[in-house]
């Protein structure tokens, strides 16, 4: 595996991630910014968190955010640093992100990388039937609630554009409709 230290900026918005090649396997290490600027084949990690009736708990981007500031978003959602498995990156991003605590994530399934996924391999986890406070990290996450399956509907119909298209296409493919 290659690994270039001068491309790797420090910033966590900036952090080391694997370039992947179509069997999921690394390939080199880059900065996440460069991945993105040359649509290169890499990880990210999804989680969605659910309150016992079933919500789905959506955060606002904060507003730094390079990618789709202030726009609406599945519970939490990282890259998967240099070496991490997708697993710890997905505890990893509930603690930085919603300061939530858990004992296991659910896997959901993975989605190919691609265009529609912004060459992304999506791994996504569930959170079930959550009972912990989820207090997001202002830093990371301007606020966050629970939507129910209806209030999903209306969102993603009426205000499409105050959300992700990551959210958008997670439900309308109905993978967010029956978990």
């Amino acid at each position: 595996m290659i690994f270039n230290k001068k491309a790797l900026d420090p910033t966590p918005d900036n952090q080391p991630v694997e370039v992947v090649d179509n069997q999921n396997r690394p390939l080199a290490v880059l900065s996440k910014t460069a991945v993105h600027r040359q649509l290169l084949r890499h990880r990210s990690v999804q989680i969605i968190v659910l309150d016992p009736d079933g919500k789905i708990f959506l955060q606002k981007r904060n507003n730094n955010k390079p990618f789709f500031p202030g726009r609406w978003d599945i519970s939490a959602r990282t890259h998967p640093q240099a070496g991490e498995s997708t697993y710890d990156a997905g505890l990893r991003a509930l603690k930085d992100e919603l300061n939530l605590e858990v004992d296991h994530l659910h896997f959901l399934m993975e989605l190919p990388a691609g265009p529609e996924t912004g060459f992304e391999q999506v791994t996504l986890y569930t959170v079930p039937k959550n009972i912990h406070p989820v207090i997001p990290n202002t830093d990371e996450v301007a606020e966050g609630f629970y939507y129910s399956q209806e209030e999903m509907t209306c969102l993603v119909k009426e205000f499409r554009e105050l959300l992700t298209p990551n959210l958008v296409i997670l439900w309308e493919t109905g993978l967010l409709a029956n978990i």
